[in-house]
């Protein structure tokens, strides 16, 4: 039976040196959102037929994005690892547009909040774009689902 999905994530902890009320919010959202819905289909074929359900642990070591991926009983499934130079800028470009719609929440009109925020999601869904280009040959996910998995990526980019 096949259940492409993700049922578990996990960040490395160790990966994260800080996290802001607002990016832990985001982390939150994401993971929940994520398991809750999500199409997650590693390719490979692993020579016994599993296909899913999936648990997923991300990290970042030397450069490279780390994706442990176990099946629902724990047992590992596979790794596979990305490097992250592509994700750079579109990282720094999220980050900054967050900054910016962060403060906006907090002192700005309406309306400026609305053009700072389609603008953060112009950014968000040209990373997951990527992200899905980046994972092709290697994972099938849908839009959703990599737009849920490029937040997490850029959680585990926060270095101050």
């Amino acid at each position: 039976m096949s259940d492409p999905r993700i049922i578990s994530v996990e960040l490395d902890e160790a990966t994260i040196l800080r996290r802001n009320a607002d990016i832990e919010q985001e982390r939150r959202v994401a993971i929940f959102d994520l398991i809750e819905e999500n199409h997650f289909k590693p390719l490979r074929d692993m020579g016994d037929g599993y296909a899913g359900p999936y648990r997923l642990k991300l990290s970042v070591t030397e450069g490279r994005l780390i994706w442990d991926i176990a099946r629902e009983d724990g047992t590992p499934h596979e790794t596979l690892i990305l490097g992250l130079g592509r994700f750079q800028r579109p990282v720094r470009e999220y980050f900054a547009i967050c900054d910016s719609y962060y403060q906006a929440i907090r002192k700005a009109t309406a309306s400026e909040i609305e053009t700072i925020d389609m603008a953060r999601r112009g950014v968000h869904n040209g990373a997951a774009e990527l992200l899905m280009e980046r994972l092709e040959g290697k994972i099938e996910v849908d839009f959703p689902t990599a737009r849920r998995l490029f937040t997490l990526i850029c959680v585990l980019h926060i270095k101050q």
